[in-house]
């Protein structure tokens, strides 16, 4: 059912690092657009031996909460309904609390991610590449099982990380395919190159952009651009930054933990750049 603008509900975003989080900013910019003045989002170092206990305390005025490193396995256990986008890639970054009582565990990085490339044209690809081999890349795999229709070439460090990949690949039905990152500037010309590394790697690769480049979804949003991103826009390419993702992500929360849609995208995504322009 809706929440009414009158109930006073929390939710929050939990994880370790947590202070630089942009959550809290995107959802009460959603919240005041809604009209939800009742409503408080907060964030909240967690670890992982904290978290049961985090939630024993939590009572019936919580809405739902936001789960971000190193918490989004961990938390499995504690719900008591897990979505099949969730399973997938054993990964929740959401968990709704249902009038019934339920815990609902979902993902809503792998729609988000979806939606920031379908808001930049992009509906269906051929091929694509994806630089590293993290836990955000096989949320990338799995937003990759819904737009492409070819190879996925993952490209890593270490033979670890490539079997980790084409794991990845066979259980969420993506043909993927494994290459050293020695050779990640081939990746450039793939039609769509997902970067998932974290701030600096992808420096180096700044230089061997194609004059031609396709499109470009670099996860990182501070600092932004990042030097790939930035090399890629100047030869025109098509770049969707990492708040994009964020945005697109903390969207689809509201709408679940609040019972409004659509959620303020627009209303939402300034909230998040005037934060990041005063940092």
């Amino acid at each position: 059912m809706p929440a009414r603008a009158t109930d006073a509900r929390r939710a929050a975003v939990l994880g370790k690092p947590i202070a630089h989080s942009l959550s809290p900013v995107l959802h009460r910019a959603a919240y005041d657009e809604l009209g939800l003045t009742d409503w408080s989002y907060e964030r909240f170092e967690v670890d992982e031996a904290g978290l049961p206990s985090f939630f024993e305390k939590l009572g019936p005025e919580w809405a739902g909460l936001s789960l971000t490193m190193p918490l989004k396995r961990a938390v499995i256990p504690l719900v008591d309904v897990i979505s099949e986008t969730a399973a997938s890639v054993d990964a929740v970054n959401t968990v709704v609390f249902a009038e019934d009582g339920r815990r609902i565990g979902d993902n809503t990085d792998i729609p988000g991610m979806v939606a920031a490339l379908r808001e930049h044209g992009i509906e269906q690809v051929g091929s694509a590449a994806i630089l590293g081999a993290g836990a955000t890349a096989s949320s990338a795999l799995a937003a990759l099982a819904r737009i492409c229709t070819g190879e996925v070439v993952a490209y890593v460090r270490s033979e670890a990380r490539a079997a980790e990949m084409r794991q990845w690949g066979e259980r969420l039905d993506v043909e993927v395919r494994t290459a050293d990152w020695a050779d990640a500037e081939q990746a450039l010309r793939a039609p769509l190159v997902i970067a998932t590394t974290p701030a600096g790697t992808t420096d180096a690769l700044a230089a061997a952009v194609p004059e031609r480049p396709a499109t470009l979804f670099d996860v990182l949003y501070e600092p932004w651009p990042t030097k790939l991103a930035a090399r890629w826009s100047m030869f025109g390419g098509a770049v969707v930054s990492g708040l994009d993702l964020l945005v697109h992500q903390a969207v689809l929360q509201v709408e679940q933990m609040t019972g409004r849609s659509p959620a303020p995208l627009d209303a939402m995504r300034r909230a998040g750049e005037k934060a990041l322009a005063a940092r």
